[in-house]
């Protein structure tokens, strides 16, 4: 591999652009204009796509999945949409790494052939195309995380995950943009730029799984996995208010993923999906556990999906701050509705002590510099490419010897089980908390992954989801008698609070179960909506 970082990321930009048709690609006459901040109305208002295509994408995956099976609706037809959607949304939002544009028609051909020959669906995602984070190893194409030295790098087999997919008949069409090693909390890096929310291009979309939460948003896909090590899920999908989970490590196959730091485990990354739907997401979750994936992944825990029943009255605790950094005025008031909806509706509720996420947090940290930053200016040296200012830790960073990563683990596990005596003696069936503080924030301004990285270092099943409330900039201002910020950091991002900014912005919360809870999560949280609602 020759030439400069600058070079090879100029030539994997054109080559994503030259993968797109001419067919797809926007009549200059139609492209929005670069002061459009929401282009999520772009599909029906420019005239370029058919009545079909829209409703198609408009659809979730539970609508469009049984017109598959029974062939009413050709996995062709559908696949040729939402690679029609995805190329739109990357052409306005920067949100893709990679296509397959035509191995995904050719695979939806042959399932619609199969179809015709009466030999049935081939699975539970016969014919649906779904979407995968970069990172996830799809044969014949990068996996960049970002880096340029990965650039015409090629994957030989295929991620256990995708596989499985594959396998159960889905149409894989697309990998979508991540930051710099999926280590910073927006999706933006050196090789393909960055990915911007199409709710409003003035925001970021989140990271690092902020290229699939841009192309679900856009409905470029019905349906799409990310990955989460502090936040990866969960943050993006607030930023874009749609719904995820981020798992127990061992619930889903994590196998044939690249990492960004490649042996760190002291924090384990897991996937997870993301949808506009909560039903979509249960679907998928039933799914992929009722395949065994533990057959094919020697990490994946052989627990099948368990029928859980709640009780009648949830005891949930509410995590109002988490001692570091104040959620701004709009993520405030959502947690305040939401926690007086599930009272009104019977549910206990009770104030959750912020102790100890600070030193969760400060854990995370120390494990992902652990190895002094090398694993990412190993990358980043074979191209002399720059490291992002956005990683400054990373170049400041001490390797730890042997021995102080041990006693980094020992630290884990107590903090760990602290967290766990803390929650059985209260009795609480979850927590309710911000998932970061903002509803979304400028491109460039994020800042502080606490309410997110803590459940990580905990291992715990954490769901992000919409509440259906939005910013109000004429409601969620600053008062005068706010409180006294909690820290340096607290108080620049209260100096760089803009209510107009994120005007209208859906605004998501975050539902935390225990360990490889992962079934009782989503029924919480149907409970939650309902309350809502």
């Amino acid at each position: 591999m020759g030439g400069t970082w600058e070079a090879l990321a100029a030539k994997k930009r054109q080559d994503l652009l030259n993968s797109i048709p001419e067919d797809w690609r926007i009549p200059s006459h139609l492209l929005p204009p670069a002061s459009q901040n929401d282009i999520t109305g772009f599909p029906e208002t420019s005239g370029w796509f058919t009545r079909e295509e829209l409703d198609i994408t408009n659809s979730t995956a539970l609508e469009l999945l049984p017109r598959l099976a029974s062939g009413s609706l050709k996995s062709e037809t559908v696949t040729r949409a939402f690679c029609k959607r995805a190329a739109a949304a990357h052409q306005l939002v920067n949100c893709l790494s990679e296509t397959c544009f035509d191995r995904a028609i050719e695979t939806a051909k042959a399932l619609d052939q199969r179809l015709a020959n009466g030999l049935g669906p081939v699975g539970s995602f016969h014919g649906l195309p779904i979407s995968l984070k970069d990172n996830f190893h799809l044969r014949g194409l990068d996996s960049t995380v970002g880096f340029t030295s990965f650039v015409g790098d090629p994957a030989q087999d295929d991620a256990e995950l995708a596989n499985l997919l594959i396998k159960a008949g889905a149409v894989v069409y697309v990998k979508t943009n991540v930051p710099t090693a999926m280590m910073i909390a927006e999706s933006v890096n050196n090789t393909f730029g960055r990915t911007v929310n199409p709710r409003n291009r003035q925001l970021t979309s989140g990271g690092s799984s902020g290229g699939e939460s841009a192309l679900i948003t856009f409905k470029g896909s019905p349906l799409g996995v990310g990955t989460d090590i502090g936040g990866s899920l969960r943050i993006p999908a607030a930023c874009t208010g749609i719904f995820t989970l981020r798992p127990s490590f061992g619930r889903f196959p994590t196998l044939g993923c690249r990492s960004g730091l490649p042996g760190q485990e002291a924090v384990q990354s897991v996937n997870g999906p993301m949808t506009r739907s909560l039903f979509d997401l249960e679907y998928y979750c039933k799914a992929i556990v009722n395949f065994e994936p533990w057959h094919g992944d020697p990490r994946c825990l052989p627990i099948p999906w368990r029928r859980v029943t709640l009780p009648s009255k949830l005891k949930i605790a509410v995590l109002w701050h988490d001692g570091m950094v104040l959620p701004t005025p709009p993520v405030t008031r959502a947690l305040r509705q939401t926690a007086e909806k599930l009272r009104a509706a019977g549910h206990e509720l009770l104030d959750w002590s912020s102790e100890d996420h600070d030193l969760g947090t400060q854990l995370l940290g120390r494990m992902f510099v652990a190895d002094g930053g090398k694993s990412v200016f190993r990358e980043l040296g074979k191209t002399g490419e720059p490291l992002r200012p956005e990683m400054a830790d990373y170049g400041e960073a001490r390797e730890l010897g042997g021995f102080e990563y041990w006693q980094l683990h020992l630290e884990r596990i107590q903090f760990q089980k602290r967290y766990l005596d803390r929650w059985k003696k209260a009795g609480i069936d979850a927590i309710l908390a911000p998932v970061t503080p903002f509803s979304s924030v400028e491109n460039g301004k994020f800042k502080h992954v606490g309410y997110t990285g803590v459940y990580n270092v905990l291992d715990y099943a954490a769901m992000a989801f919409p509440t259906g409330i939005t910013v109000d900039q004429a409601v969620d201002v600053l008062q005068d008698d706010a409180p006294q910020p909690l820290s340096d950091l607290d108080q620049v991002i209260r100096s760089e609070y803009n209510a107009e900014a994120v005007h209208g912005m859906p605004i998501n919360l975050q539902l935390v179960a225990q360990r490889l809870e992962e079934e009782k999560c989503i029924e919480m949280c149907k409970v939650i909506i309902k309350a809502l609602n």
